[in-house]
């Protein structure tokens, strides 16, 4: 059987997949066929139902409950990995005219974020999220919200770090940030969405047995070829809660959307996660 699997290029992703689209594990008859995008690419697929299964923004899944379940397995969600505003003016915030904020994307998490701790910026442009430095380097009194590799370049590039999003989620809620997490339509029986969410699972756990078998395949898809960024980049975003969400995830998630809920960021829903 044929499903498609939709992620995005990024190490963290490739290294939690590579195991599972390369028959590298027993995928038990399934096979998986791959489509990668950015992450607001891939939550507005998810809002059209373009993939079976898809990582895509907790906060983008919000939007689409209805269609998606959450998987336990695959999840970018932990300590010190949220979003980074960032500026070539460490004052910027301080001035009387709002700046202009660029933003990975909409639906992205870290737009909800954002919207949470920063209600006063409004003046936002979604742009791609490999293109935030260089917009916040040319476009003056800027702001840009980086997220991914971005993280550990943006300081040899000469911004400045104005705010840690993650770390201002962290000391409100003393929860881990739900970054993004892997969905599948309830069109499946449930009794699939388990065995695929533990297929996940397995793949995560062969990439951590066997660090270098992904490499090739996540140079060939990085933005960033540095191996000590790569690394840096998978070991923030690949943890304990990639390989189950256990119950302080689930609460971290639930807690998220419950907040955009009371807020009216995100339309009221059923939260089911597969077993």
């Amino acid at each position: 059987m044929d499903i498609s699997l939709a992620f995005s290029p990024c190490p963290n992703d490739t290294f939690i997949f590579d195991a599972l689209i390369h028959q590298k594990i027993d995928c038990q008859g399934l096979r998986f066929i791959p489509h990668l995008g950015d992450v607001e690419q891939l939550n507005q697929a998810a809002f059209s139902n373009t993939y079976q299964v898809s990582k895509l923004s907790y906060y983008g899944w919000g939007f689409c409950r209805d269609n998606y379940t959450l998987l336990r397995a695959g999840s970018a969600l932990g300590f010190g990995c949220g979003p980074l505003l960032i500026s070539n003016d460490i004052n910027v915030l301080n001035s009387e005219t709002l700046p202009t904020v660029f933003v990975a994307g909409e639906k992205t998490t870290s737009n909800f974020l954002l919207s949470v701790a920063y209600p006063q910026l409004i003046d936002k442009q979604f742009v791609l999220f490999s293109d935030i430095e260089q917009k916040t380097i040319a476009t003056p009194h800027s702001l840009g919200l980086i997220i991914h590799e971005n993280r550990f370049t943006y300081a040899a590039k000469g911004l400045k770090k104005i705010a840690d999003l993650g770390e201002w989620w962290q000391n409100t809620t003393q929860m881990p940030i739900p970054l993004g997490g892997i969905v599948a339509t309830r069109q499946f029986e449930p009794e699939l969405i388990t065995q695929i969410s533990q297929l996940i699972r397995q793949s995560v756990e062969f990439a951590f047995q066997n660090p270098q078998s992904s490499r090739a395949y996540i140079k060939s898809l990085s933005q960033e070829l540095d191996d000590s960024v790569i690394q840096q980049h998978i070991n923030l975003y690949v943890n304990d809660f990639s390989r189950d969400l256990q119950q302080t995830g689930e609460n971290a998630v639930r807690f998220l959307l419950q907040k955009g809920e009371n807020l009216n960021l995100i339309p009221k829903q059923q939260t089911v996660i597969s077993d």
